[in-house]
């Protein structure tokens, strides 16, 4: 086992990993295939060769720890540019082989369990996912102009993460490598998903009679910073509202807090990209973070038991301010106030 022989007992293993065994040993087998077929020849500063799991070992723990090469390459007797080269390497080969495990749910009885298990929060109906947005943080050279188009809002240099999750927060669509100069609702707008959506390509599924005379199609729920769309519902602004709209707005926040669980969830456990990155390749970082969904994905599909032990907390972008945005379309706002009435028992039957 290599370097994983110093990780002997199971919690131990556990703690350095993030993953369980049986995790570990998945993604190996992933991944075997393609590392074996074309063998980087990678070894340790003492000569010795490093085996299939020893890479993945490497790579895991420069994702989950966020340690510097430079660190990661003393603990293991590595050379930094060897903990580099197998990271990447084990990058390249997860988007290809573990992309199954960040999907839209493709079948019925698929959206079925999404939609019961998303009413069963706050008893929203026919609601597919929540949509929210966090921001990758990187130190770029301030003198450098080219590095301006990175400077958000708070005066970060960031890449923005969209995330769309189910009620499990897997991951089942996700946007990245876009400037955090962008406005939120920007980054949606010029995302796959929504010309899908907007075509009536997705969200397309059966309706949910609400009354006589009204019904709800399939829809996302996200925050103030998006759009109000037949498909995306968001909440009510402004302070005086009737009961109705602020108890829509409770079950609507309580619902979609899902989402800020899972990009926290996805920060701290992929440490990588939860700090402030050093001049990241502005390239290759937008893959990093789609294999960290995967592997984010992937520990709950193995329902791995690591993931219950780490505390449940929302905040994944501390320092950044609501964006707000004004667009509402006005058959969505219809359709709000239908479901509004509906969740507070005043809809006529």
């Amino acid at each position: 086992m290599g370097l994983l022989s110093s990780t002997k007992s199971m919690d131990k293993f556990e703690s350095v990993f993030k993953i369980s065994r049986k995790t570990f040993n998945y993604i190996c087998a992933l991944v075997k295939e393609d590392m074996m077929a074309k063998p980087g020849n990678f070894v340790f500063t003492n000569g010795r060769p490093m085996s299939l799991n020893d890479q993945v070992a490497i790579a895991l723990r420069r994702l989950s720890s966020g340690d510097s090469l430079l660190t990661i390459g003393d603990a293991f007797g590595l050379n930094h540019s060897t903990v580099s080269q197998v990271t990447w390497r084990f990058v390249e080969i997860m988007e290809e082989r573990a992309l199954h495990h960040l999907q839209w749910p493709s079948t019925e009885p698929e959206i079925t369990e999404i939609t019961s298990k998303f009413e069963k929060i706050r008893g929203l109906p026919n609601c597919c996912g929540a949509i929210d947005t966090t921001h990758i943080m990187m130190c770029l050279a301030s003198a450098d102009s080219s590095n301006h188009v990175w400077l958000d809002r708070e005066n970060h240099h960031s890449m923005i993460l969209q995330a769309i999750v189910d009620p499990d927060m897997r991951f089942r669509d996700i946007v990245t490598g876009w400037p955090a100069k962008m406005k939120d609702s920007s980054v949606l707008q010029s995302s796959n998903f929504f010309k899908l959506c907007e075509k009536g390509q997705r969200l397309n599924g059966k309706k949910i009679v609400l009354a006589e005379g009204s019904e709800i199609s399939e829809y996302i729920i996200g925050d103030s910073g998006y759009p109000l769309l037949p498909w995306l519902v968001t909440p009510y602004q402004g302070k005086e509202l009737s009961e109705p709209k602020a108890e829509f707005n409770r079950r609507h926040f309580a619902t979609r807090m899902v989402a800020q669980r899972a990009l926290a969830r996805l920060k701290e456990m992929w440490k990588v990209i939860q700090g402030v990155m050093w001049r990241p390749d502005k390239n290759r970082l937008p893959r990093i973070i789609l294999v960290c969904c995967l592997l984010h994905n992937i520990v709950i599909d193995l329902e791995d038991e690591v993931q219950d032990e780490m505390p449940l907390s929302h905040h994944h972008d501390l320092g950044y301010r609501q964006q707000i945005c004004e667009l509402v379309d006005h058959n969505a706002s219809i359709l709000r106030d239908k479901l509004s009435l509906y969740l507070s028992g005043r809809l006529p039957p």
